[in-house]
């Protein structure tokens, strides 16, 4: 089977796969950067808009994931409305290879974490991929398609994070004294989870 044969055939696999990658990923990144007090929840469907939920102190983010084959000719996804009603909702396109290797992102939503998505009620009203058995591809009245130009092109997981909770929380991490739950009589950690 041919690479764009395997990312058509098996998108929802890959789908997974990505979100597990991208959720693990970043919380590796903050736990480089000492964070260690945020958290990443999984929405069970997708009603609300989005995919995961990322909170770490005053910050809380509703991400939509899309994935795009580097190559790929894609130039829009659909976006819920739900999204524009969280109070900080985004949308991560993550570009893979065929290996599934993140190659590049685009960002879609506001440069604050505070302030919620763009405009999107005006755009264009998506329909369903497939169609009904005669072939009508019905619309999705509470979707819209964003266009590739409205996102901006970050290089990095790390300028994807920068972006989602903002330079100042990413600026702020300040020495702390954590005590792990596991251990609170034994042991007391600092920052970097490390023993003191």
């Amino acid at each position: 089977m041919d690479a764009k044969s395997k990312h058509a055939l098996y998108s929802t696999l890959r789908e997974n796969i990505i979100e597990h990658i991208f959720a693990g990923e970043l919380l590796k990144l903050l736990w480089q950067r000492g964070i260690v007090d945020a958290e990443i929840l999984k929405s069970e469907f997708d009603a609300g808009g989005y995919d995961l939920v990322l909170s770490c102190r005053d910050v809380t983010r509703h991400i939509q994931l899309k994935i795009a084959r580097e190559g790929g000719s894609r130039s829009d996804v659909s976006v819920n409305l739900n999204l524009a009603k969280k109070p900080s909702g985004c949308v991560v396109w993550i570009v893979v290879n065929d290996d599934l290797d993140f190659k590049n992102f685009l960002w879609f939503g506001s440069e604050e974490p505070h302030n919620p998505l763009p405009p999107i009620d005006h755009m264009k009203v998506a329909k369903h991929a497939k169609g009904t058995a005669e072939g009508i591809k019905n619309e999705r009245p509470n979707h819209r398609l964003v266009k590739r130009s409205n996102f901006t092109s970050v290089a990095t997981l790390e300028g994807v994070l920068f972006k989602l909770l903002g330079r100042d929380l990413m600026a702020s991490v300040t020495p702390r004294v954590y005590v792990s739950s596991a251990h609170s009589a034994d042991f007391l950690y600092d920052e970097q989870g490390l023993p003191l």
